[in-house]
């Protein structure tokens, strides 16, 4: 008997009990549901906003708004509506700032100097690059990239919270990666000389 699989069911069943008691109002099954998925919508805020203190607002909203629109869940798949309320609440806020770059700008400008570590913690300096890449990217390039990788999103849910086909979510995640390696590509050489 494959235990890891019997595990993802319960999972996956205790997820979707939840959820239905959710859209009767049950606030121990809000909070079941804020446990399970608060950590992932904070960090996608944190990185769709670049900013901890938006994030925060966007963060609160988002829980906010699934409360105050339980009744409209459909279907199973809640974390692909939450990172839809989560996503939407991003964009009025990067409107809001009008820091919301067309699909093909981004400032690949980064200076790799400025990543070095004087602790020569390259993992470090690595992951500092790595965020500020990511948030150099378009909007529309980074919240699929941040949705495939970090959230480990399908392509069939990411083209659901965008809001788009899937093919058009598979180019924008392959041209989010095709920047980001142009991007990081010289940070990498100075890394890889330095040693």
């Amino acid at each position: 008997m494959d235990f890891e699989k019997l595990n993802n069911n319960n999972q996956n069943f205790e997820i979707i009990e939840n959820i239905e008691a959710l859209k009767k109002g049950s606030a121990e099954a809000f909070h079941f549901l804020y446990q399970k998925y608060n950590k992932n919508v904070y960090r996608f805020c944190v990185r769709m906003l670049n900013d901890e203190d938006l994030a925060q607002d966007a963060f609160q909203e988002t829980f906010l708004k699934v409360f105050e629109n339980r009744t409209n869940i459909k279907g199973n798949n809640f974390a692909a509506w939450l990172y839809t309320i989560a996503r939407h609440i991003c964009f009025n806020i990067l409107r809001q700032r009008k820091d919301f770059k067309n699909f093909d700008e981004f400032d690949d400008n980064l200076n790799p100097s400025s990543y070095s570590d004087e602790t020569s913690n390259d993992d470090f300096g690595i992951k500092i690059a790595v965020d500020q890449a990511i948030a150099a990217l378009p909007v529309n390039l980074r919240e699929v990239i941040l949705l495939r990788e970090y959230e480990e999103c399908s392509y069939n849910e990411i083209a659901h919270i965008v809001g788009i086909d899937i093919s058009l979510a598979k180019v924008r995640v392959f041209r989010a990666r095709v920047l980001l390696k142009k991007m990081l590509n010289s940070i990498a050489k100075e890394i890889n000389e330095s040693r």
